[in-house]
């Protein structure tokens, strides 16, 4: 997912002493752990929602039960675009807002899961899914490789994968849906380095303070995003049902 701010600046000019390079290393560094810990606190956040609310049959009866599901599943889409569409007009505290609220509302989305599968088997899957992620992120953040070709290449495995979706409404093939969750989990693994890299490259420790964590916000949302869809992949091939 990119972002709405500049394109990235050259963060060493000719002649920057050792100082200046470690200075700067540290500023990313910490830029990136914010990411990360927004990122984190963003899926936790999910996580307690979801699983508060499918443990009351009352409140998933009133939700899922009426078309307020609706309302529901479509409420983090819009979201995001007021993000994306408003964040040169909203404050740094306004994005941060609207980010809670996002990750907030994909939790009552996604808290189902808890209805269909066993609690082992969620926490199985996460720690999966945690593990690829940590590894593509941390290969997406050293290599020296540019990455920008294949995130063009995995944007429209993206596109075909909602393609696809959409047809398997109608069609409802298992085997179909098998293949999509399969091809999920390689583009969004993928897709996890390539926002990894992308947001590195992004920083510059000469913006303002608001320019920076909003850019931090919309980072966290790509990975954020990145995990949950590996996540639900996964889960739906190799999660035990409930019976």
């Amino acid at each position: 997912m990119s972002t709405p701010f500049n394109q990235p600046r050259a963060r060493f000019g000719y002649g920057a002493s050792s100082v200046d390079t470690a200075v700067i290393d540290q500023a990313l560094r910490s830029y990136m752990l914010r990411v990360y810990n927004l990122m984190g606190s963003g899926l936790a956040l999910s996580g307690i929602v979801a699983l508060a609310v499918s443990s009351s049959p009352a409140l998933m009866q009133t939700i899922f039960g009426s078309g307020l599901a609706f309302v529901v599943m479509l409420a983090p889409l819009g979201l995001l675009l007021v993000m994306s569409f408003g964040v040169n007009k909203l404050s740094a505290t306004a994005v941060q807002g609207l980010y809670w609220a996002f990750v907030a509302t994909m939790g009552l989305s996604i808290s189902t899961i808890f209805m269909v599968y066993t609690g082992a088997s969620i926490m199985r899957i996460f720690f999966i899914t945690a593990a690829m992620f940590g590894a593509m992120s941390l290969w997406g953040y050293t290599t020296k490789r540019d990455l920008t070709g294949m995130g063009s290449f995995l944007f429209m495995g993206v596109i075909g994968l909602v393609i696809a979706s959409i047809v398997n409404i109608f069609l409802g093939s298992s085997v179909l849906q098998m293949a999509i969750s399969a091809i999920t989990v390689l583009v969004f693994t993928g897709l996890t380095a390539f926002d990894t890299q992308r947001i590195k490259s992004e920083f510059y420790e000469g913006d303002p303070a608001d320019i920076q964590t909003k850019q931090a916000v919309f980072g966290a949302v790509s990975l954020y995003l990145n995990f949950l869809n590996i996540f639900m992949a996964l889960l739906s091939l190799f999660g035990q049902k409930n019976e």
